[in-house]
C-alpha cells in the first residue's frame, strides 16, 4: 500500500442529517459497541491487576512504587529478572507464532493492511506476554495489550455478525483498539481520538459517535477494577511569555526527535530475529538492559514513573541528559527481538525527557517557570509528531495529568510546529514504521476511513 500525501491524512466531511449514515447502523452495530467497550474494559482492568502482581513478584512483595522496588534489588535480582524475561518472551512468542502461524499482531497491521481481522486466542495471548515481560521490566508500553484485547474481541464479534459490513468491521476494530487505551489510562475522550485520528485517518462526524460510546463504556468498566484517577499528577503550572517563546523554538526540534524516533523504531522492526535468533536475541537484550539498570533503574519498564519524574521537575540536568539518549535506545533494542509491547507511553517518556532537558537549560536563560512545564509541552509536541495526531497527542496529555490547560496554547504551537515538520519531511507514524515490511521503501499509513463506506 503506497504511502499517503501530507494533505490526506484526514477526511472530514460535514455532518448533512440527509445522509443517513448514523441512521444505517443497525441495533446489532450499537449493542456490538457496547459489549467491546465491556471487554475492552474489563481486559484493561485484569491486565493492569496482573501487571501489579508480576512487578511485586519481580522486584519486591509490596513495593510502593515500581521504581522503588527496583532501585532496592540486587544488582543480581536486576540481572536475572530481566534475564527470565528474555527466555519468557522468546518461548512465549515461538509458541504464539507455532499455533498462529504468524508471530505478527501488531493492531494497526490488521486495521490497515488485513481487512481489520486479528485471531482472538493468540492476541489474548500476545498481551498476556507483553504484560508480564513489561512487569518484569522490559522497556516497552503497557497499553499494547488492551489494545490488542479490545481489538481482537471486536474482530471475533464482527466474524459471527454476518450482517456487519467490512467498513464497520474496520470501525469496530479501531474503536476496541481506542478503548482498551481508554481504559487502561482513564483517558475516554483520548481513546475515542486515537481509534478515528490515528488508526482511521478521520475525523468524520459520523464516526465519533461509535468511538465515543466505546471508550466511555470501557473506561466506566475499567474504574470498577483500577478505579477512577489520573494517570500522572502535575503541578498547576502558571502561564508565562517564556514558555510561548520557548514552544516556538521546541516544536521543530521536537519534530526532528520524533522523526529520528521513528526511524529508530523502522530500524528495529528490520531486525527482527529469525530462526534460532527469536529465542537467543530476548535473553541477550534484556540481560543487557539488566546490566545498565543497575546504575540507571530507571530505564526498566514502559518509562511511566520517568515521566512523573520529569513532570515534576525531580531529575537532575546530568539525569534528563543521560536518559534522554538511553531510553529510546534500549526501548528500540526490545523492539527488536520481537517481544510484544506498546510504544504509546516510551514515546511521551522520551517526549518529556527531551523537553525537560532542553527546558533546565533554557531557565538558565530565562529562569522563572518549572522545568516539569517544558518537559509538559515537550511531551505533546514529540507524541504529536511520532503518532502524526495532534489532536489526540493534546487530548491523550490533558487527561492523562488532568490539568487545567494554562498551558494549552504554547502546547498546542509546539504541537503544531513538530507534527507539520515531520509531514513535511515524510515521516511516518511510529504504527506503520513498526509494521512496514522489511523490503518495503514506502511504509504504509493507515488509509482515511470515510463515512459513506459504512453505509454499503
Amino acid at each position: 500500500m503506497p504511502a499517503r500525501d501530507a494533505n490526506t491524512y484526514y477526511s472530514p466531511q460535514p455532518n448533512v442529517p440527509g445522509r443517513g449514515i448514523v441512521a444505517g447502523f443497525s441495533t446489532r452495530f450499537w449493542v456490538l459497541t457496547i459489549v467491546i467497550g465491556l471487554a475492552a474494559g474489563f481486559a484493561a482492568g485484569a491486565f493492569v491487576e496482573l501487571l501489579h502482581l508480576v512487578e511485586r513478584l519481580s522486584w519486591g512483595e509490596s513495593p510502593a512504587l515500581f521504581l522503588t522496588g527496583v532501585r532496592e534489588s540486587s544488582d543480581l535480582r536486576h540481572v536475572g529478572v530481566l534475564l527470565l524475561a528474555g527466555v519468557l518472551s522468546g518461548v512465549g512468542m515461538l509458541v504464539i507464532r507455532r499455533v498462529s502461524g504468524s508471530s505478527s499482531g501488531e493492531v494497526s497491521e490488521a486495521t490497515w493492511l488485513r481487512d481489520a481481522r486479528l485471531p482472538l486466542i493468540p492476541s489474548l495471548a500476545r498481551g498476556t506476554l507483553s504484560i508480564v515481560t513489561v512487569g518484569m521490566g522490559v522497556s516497552l508500553g503497557r497499553e499494547g495489550a488492551p489494545q490488542l484485547a479490545g481489538a481482537a474481541v471486536a474482530s471475533e464479534l464482527c466474524r459471527r455478525s454476518p450482517t456487519i459490513t467490512a467498513a464497520q468491521r474496520r470501525l469496530l476494530v479501531a474503536c476496541g483498539a481506542g478503548a482498551g487505551m481508554a481504559a487502561v489510562y482513564n483517558v475516554p475522550l483520548g481513546g475515542a481520538l486515537f481509534a478515528l485520528e490515528v488508526l482511521l485517518g478521520t475525523l468524520e462526524l459520523p464516526l465519533v459517535l461509535p468511538a465515543l460510546l466505546t471508550s466511555l463504556v470501557a473506561t466506566a468498566a475499567a474504574w470498577t477494577i483500577t478505579g477512577n484517577h489520573a494517570t500522572y499528577f502535575v503541578p498547576s503550572f502558571a502561564f508565562s511569555a517564556r514558555q510561548l517563546v520557548w514552544a516556538l523554538i521546541v516544536g521543530p526540534l521536537a519534530g526532528g526527535v520524533a522523526i529520528l524516533w521513528v526511524r529508530l523504531v523502522a530500524a528495529a522492526n528490520r531486525r527482527r530475529p529469525h530462526g534460532r535468533g527469536r529465542l537467543v536475541a530476548p535473553v541477550l537484550v534484556f540481560g543487557g538492559l539488566g546490566v545498565l539498570a543497575i546504575p540507571y533503574p530507571q530505564l526498566l519498564g514502559n518509562g511511566l514513573e520517568v515521566t512523573q519524574l520529569a513532570l515534576l521537575g525531580a531529575l537532575s540536568l546530568g539525569l534528563f541528559a543521560v536518559l534522554t539518549v538511553l531510553k529510546p535506545l534500549v526501548t528500540g533494542a526490545c523492539l527488536a527481538t520481537g517481544s510484544p509491547g506498546g510504544l504509546f507511553t516510551p514515546t511521551l517518556a522520551l517526549g518529556v525527557l527531551f523537553g525537560g532537558l532542553l527546558g533546565h537549560l533554557w531557565s538558565l536563560a530565562w529562569p522563572g517557570s518549572p522545568v516539569g512545564s517544558y518537559a509538559w509541552i515537550g511531551g505533546g509536541a514529540l507524541l504529536a509528531a511520532a503518532m502524526q495526531g495532534p489532536l489526540s497527542a493534546t487530548v491523550l496529555l490533558l487527561e492523562l495529568t488532568r490539568t487545567t490547560g494554562t498551558l494549552t496554547v504554547p502546547m498546542l504551537l509546539a504541537v503544531a510546529e513538530a507534527t507539520i515538520l515531520a509531514r513535511r519531511l515524510g515521516a511516518p507514524s511510529i504504527y506503520s514504521a513498526r509494521i512496514a515490511p522489511p523490503e518495503a521503501e514506502e511504509r504504509p499509513e493507515a488509509p482515511p476511513l470515510r463515512s459513506a463506506e459504512l453505509s454499503r
